[in-house]
Formats: structure tokens, sequence, C-alpha cells
């Protein structure tokens, strides 16, 4: 695990005063979006680890990047609260990570978080030992309790009291994930492995086939997440074997993405993932990453199938990647902020008389009724 080096216990409580918030220097954006909050915020680093020992304190990892949603809605919600920050400036001490900038920190900590959890995502919350050895872990918390979700102060408050009263269960839980991410990385794919047989690419689009959804396309319930390497192994095996089934599945998923709200009608691209089972309401930020994959998905589909759909969303897609995500520096940007103006989707979003307005009445109204636009909304 990474941490801040060869470190010196102590036992050094926190010393009551004013916040110091050291993310004001950062390059991140991400950070200096977080530089103005009421958290004794700190920069990954060894100083946080030294502080952590000195005042035997466990380290609060919060792992984001500027264009999450998410990462927007809990910095809102807790820390931006004077009262949730000063519970975590008593009890921890929070260090801030931005993805885009440190891959490496989040690689590691999303291990653990998977590994804890059965599941990843951003904001990444991770509470660590002085060691910077993970020992409990989630996403996003609201800031009170909602359905099964715990509140963060709760959280905040109860981790607290654990590494108070019981160190030591704490750091064997940590020593546990540790081992058990090990574990993970024990057999890398194709470390010392055959490639996959006939057999094993048979099984696994058996498998594949139990959890279609042959109403909706796509794999599984709400929410769908566009699944690019499934559709790509898909494309693979009926072009290397002729299956029917490969084929069905891969290109009634690309048809059901690119025909619902996942998909930008107008300039292309895919959103992050569906809210919905049915493609229809979408988490409205566009990652390059996703868009590069499925721009590859639909030209291989186009490829093997002959039909106009892949090879229209291939080139939607790579259109709105060079108009949208390219920089003045010839790179690109990571992604497109799920929020406009402080609203999620803001600019996506239209009403029958805004598609009147653009298209004119007979056209306005053939557009509301082709993409399902009502007076009610979709969601």
């Amino acid at each position: 695990m990474p941490v801040g080096g060869a470190l010196a216990d102590g036992g050094a409580g926190h010393q009551n005063g004013p916040v110091t918030n050291l993310l004001a220097d950062a390059t991140s954006p991400y950070l200096l979006q977080h530089a103005q909050n009421p958290v004794d915020w700190r920069p990954w680093g060894p100083e946080a680890f030294e502080v952590a020992h000195e005042r035997n304190a466990p380290i609060l990892l919060s792992v984001g990047y500027a264009a999450c949603h998410w990462c927007h809605v809990m910095a809102h919600e807790s820390f931006e609260n004077a009262e949730i920050a000063a519970v975590m400036n008593e009890h921890f001490v929070p260090v801030k990570v931005d993805r885009e900038e440190r891959p490496d920190v989040d690689a590691v900590y999303m291990d653990a978080v998977t590994a804890m959890t059965g599941h990843g995502g951003w904001p990444m919350t991770v509470f660590l030992t002085p060691d910077g050895e993970p020992f409990y872990a989630g996403t996003y918390f609201p800031p009170r309790r909602r359905g099964d979700m715990p509140g963060f102060p709760d959280v905040l408050k109860a981790v607290s009291a654990t590494w108070r009263d019981r160190a030591g269960d704490v750091r064997q839980q940590a020593t546990a994930v540790l081992a058990r991410i090990d574990q993970l990385r024990a057999a890398p794919v194709g470390a010392g492995q055959e490639p996959p047989t006939a057999d094993d690419c048979a099984s696994a689009l058996g498998a594949l086939a139990k959890q279609y959804d042959y109403a909706k396309g796509g794999f599984g319930g709400a929410p769908k997440f566009p699944p690019s390497m499934v559709l790509e192994f898909l494309a693979r095996h009926h072009a290397r074997t002729g299956s029917a089934d490969a084929l069905l599945m891969a290109e009634g998923t690309l048809r059901a993405m690119a025909g619902g709200g996942l998909y930008d009608q107008l300039a292309g691209g895919f959103a992050r993932y569906s809210v919905d089972a049915d493609w229809v309401v979408p988490h409205f930020e566009k990652m390059l990453y996703d868009n590069a994959l499925l721009a590859r998905v639909g030209l291989h589909i186009g490829q093997i199938s002959g039909r106009e759909l892949g090879l229209r969303v291939a080139d939607e897609t790579a259109a709105f990647m060079l108009s949208d995500l390219r920089t003045a520096e010839g790179g690109f940007s990571s992604a497109l902020d799920a929020d406009t103006e402080g609203v999620e989707g803001r600019f996506y979003v239209w009403t029958p008389g805004e598609l009147d307005a653009v298209l004119g009445r007979e056209d306005g109204q053939w557009a509301a009724r082709l993409l399902e636009v009502t007076e009610a909304g979709t969601f």
C-alpha cells in the first residue's frame, strides 16, 4: 500500500482551533473545488501520515474528480456543512485526492473498496490507519440515513468510536483487507495462463445469455451501465463463430442504448449510465473513455452485421469527442460534467413547447411523439 514512508508513532490529541484547509495552492481543479470547505483537508503526501501518527487518528480519504456529479452532491451536503466538518476535523485527518491527478492512489484504494463492499465508484470514501491501511470504505454517504444508506455523521461517529475502543480489531480488519487484495491480484489475467478455449468462450456466452434483458437490452437491472467490453466480446465471438445469440445480444444492446436517453440524439455520445433499466433516464455525465470504447464497439458491430446503426453510432460518437472533448492543446478532456449551472442535465432535456419553437409545430409534434417528449415529463 502507498503510505507516507517511515513514520514515528505518537499519541498527541487533536488541537482544536481554526480550520486549516491546505488545498488553496493545489493545481488540481477538483482539489480547488474543496479549498473553501470548513474541513481540514490535506493533499495526499507524507505530511498527512505524519499528522495521523502524531494524533493517533485515522485518515479519512476522499477521492473524486472535477466532473463527478455525486462528488458535488456529497460536497454540498457534507463537506460544506460546518457541523459535519467539525466531526471530521476532530476525529480524523481528512485527505483529498483527485483520481485524475493520482490514478495510482485511486487504483489501490478502489481495490480496497471493491474488496470490502463488492462495488466501487466515486466519490470514494475510505478510512485508513495512520500507516495507510484501509479498514472501512464506501462511496457516497448522504448527510442523514436514507433507506439502507447510513448517514455520513453516523458513519464518522461509529468509525471514530471503533478506532478509539477497538484499535486492535481495526488493524486486524485492515490486515484482512490487504490479504484479500493480494489474493485478487495474485493471478492477473493472462499471467501464466493459456488463452481462453472455445469452450471457455461458449460458457461465457451462456452466462451472458442468462443475464441478458431480452425486452430492453443490456444485462441485469437498474442502474444499467453501457457494457462496452462485453459487447466487444460478443462482436468478436460472432465474427469468430457465427453465433446468432452473440450478435443478437450485441446489436440488441447497442440499439437499445442508442435509441434511448443514454445516447445524445443531437450531439452524439453516450452518458455515463442509465438510472433505470429501460435506458430512458441518463446520469448526464459523458466520459471520454466510455465513449472511446463505445465508438469502437459501434464500428465492430456495424462491420459484422452490415447494418447502418453501429457505423452511425461510431461516427457520431467520434464526432462528439472531437468537437466537445478535444482541447486547444490537442489533447482530450476526460469528461463533461453532469451539472450545468448547478443543475444536472439542464441543457439535455426538452419540453414539447421547446421542440415546437425550434422545429415548428408540425415537426415539433412529430419529434415529441418519436422521442416520447410529454408535458408530464419522462422523470
